[in-house]
């Protein structure tokens, strides 16, 4: 019994401490490695912000080429059908979004989701008013209507998008 005794007298004291060890270096490493993420969270930060600016800038510049007041006097070359105009004009505006699917990774979903639906709407109006033209047209009747057809419009997909861009970086930076 005494051995028992003597044994727990050395053995608890011994377990008190390794279990204060214990807690006290998890504490300090728990700590650390809040540091450490802290420090990396603003270090990508400083990264991140300037391409996301970037971004941004983008999907405006993206928005305001794919609009028909810059688009068709940008596309449009003389000698054009009205057809291959609209095939020209819809090629344009896939090929401006295509070099620019990679922003998609820096702005919200939502606005994401705009930009699309304000390219698939042009290209839908490009569409529309190359059906409302004869076989014989030329470029630029195709054009006036094109624009006929864009002024006519209200709740333009294009200026949705365009300040759905605007209002989530005013959230994101300014505020």
């Amino acid at each position: 019994m005494n051995i028992i005794l003597n044994s727990l007298q050395y053995t608890i004291p011994s377990i008190i401490v390794l279990i204060t060890s214990y807690l006290i270096v998890k504490s300090f490493l728990d700590k650390e490695y809040q540091r450490q993420r802290h420090e990396l969270h603003m270090n990508n930060n400083k990264l991140i912000t300037p391409i996301r600016l970037q971004s941004y800038e983008r999907m405006l510049m993206f928005l305001e080429r794919i609009s028909p007041y810059s688009l068709i006097p940008r596309v449009q070359s003389s000698g054009l059908s009205g057809k291959q105009f609209q095939t020209l004009l819809v090629q344009n505006v896939r090929s401006e979004f295509e070099h620019n699917l990679s922003q998609q990774i820096y702005i919200s979903n939502e606005t994401w989701d705009l930009v699309k639906i304000a390219k698939e709407n042009l290209i839908k109006l490009i569409n529309i008013a190359a059906g409302h033209i004869n076989e014989n047209a030329t470029a630029l009747d195709l054009s006036k209507v094109i624009l006929d057809m864009y002024l006519k419009a209200e709740n333009l997909p294009i200026n949705i998008a365009i300040d759905s861009i605007k209002e989530e970086f005013k959230s994101i930076f300014l505020d």
